[in-house]
């Protein structure tokens, strides 16, 4: 644990879609029946950029956080039998470009700003070392300088192999062990160390979509998250969240942005240290590689 601190919650924020694509805009419109999700139809308007407004939730509260940068394959990249399925297309389709001046750009000034800068490694990447490496290499190269770790896209992975990978390209840490539909420490109130180095897991104890009518009632869902902070220090344990940056959209998804700037004030009342995975995972003692040649 960094020393000082009762307990840690790392803030993580998986990149996805920092832009609303027309296809996305007019499918949620219709399958949630709401009219709002169609601002993204309009000249100029992109209502999935909040990297700024989450900078200045944490710079206000004084903290820094992890985001992780996601290079997925187009849908013309993938196997003909997915074209069949409509789940694909959803998810394939409107991917932005890591190498877009703008998110160039973004990462940039994160970067310059303190915060942490990590993999989101594609979906088909976790049984995929080279096309995890090759996305690894140019996160790195827009970065100009290495990055320590990350998670999976939508948690896809096996265990131990994709770690595995991971240790082998270089990453120090991974944040995909953990539930999308599901929030608490089910994986225990530690780091894990699967190969008993310096390779670090850290479990996700929420993801914001799996809390209870955020948008409803915003007092069941922060009942929630102060319990589990408390379990947390009573536990010395370290706290994983994350916050999608599209959840900070107060029209279409209200109550989420609230809720986590709740989440910090409240960890560091009680004691927490709070600030992105990078620096907890250098606060670890490290123990020495039991099997050198793994």
């Amino acid at each position: 644990m960094i020393p000082g601190y009762d307990f840690a919650l790392g803030l993580t924020h998986d990149v996805d879609r920092p832009h609303q694509s027309p296809i996305h805009a007019v499918y949620y419109a219709l399958r949630e029946r709401n009219p709002s999700r169609l601002r993204g139809l309009k000249p100029g308007s992109n209502p999935y950029w909040l990297f700024d407004d989450i900078m200045e939730i944490e710079d206000d509260l004084g903290v820094r956080s992890s985001f992780y940068f996601l290079q997925e394959q187009s849908m013309l990249q993938r196997p003909l039998e997915e074209w069949r399925d409509s789940r694909h297309w959803v998810e394939h389709i409107g991917r932005y470009d890591i190498e877009a001046p703008d998110i160039h750009d973004l990462i940039r000034r994160l970067n310059d700003g303190g915060w942490e800068i990590g993999l989101h490694g594609s979906y088909s990447s976790y049984d995929k070392p080279e096309l995890l490496s090759e996305q690894k290499a140019t996160l790195e190269r827009i970065l100009g300088d290495s990055v320590v770790g990350g998670r999976q896209h939508c948690l896809n992975m096996t265990a131990p192999d994709t770690w595995r990978h991971h240790t082998d390209l270089g990453l120090q840490y991974d944040s995909s062990l953990g539930s999308s539909s599901t929030y608490g420490f089910e994986h225990g109130y530690d780091p894990i160390r699967p190969f008993d180095d310096e390779f670090v897991v850290f479990p996700l104890t929420i993801m914001e979509r799996t809390l209870p009518n955020v948008s409803e009632s915003i007092d069941e869902a922060w009942a929630e998250c102060e319990r589990l902070l408390e379990e947390a220090a009573e536990n010395e344990a370290v706290m994983t969240v994350l916050w999608h940056p599209t959840y900070y959209d107060e029209e279409e998804r209200p109550g989420y942005r609230r809720l986590y700037r709740r989440l910090i004030e409240r960890a560091q009342e009680m004691g927490g240290y709070v600030g992105p995975l990078a620096e907890i995972y250098q606060s670890l003692e490290h123990p020495v590689a039991v099997d050198a040649e793994r």
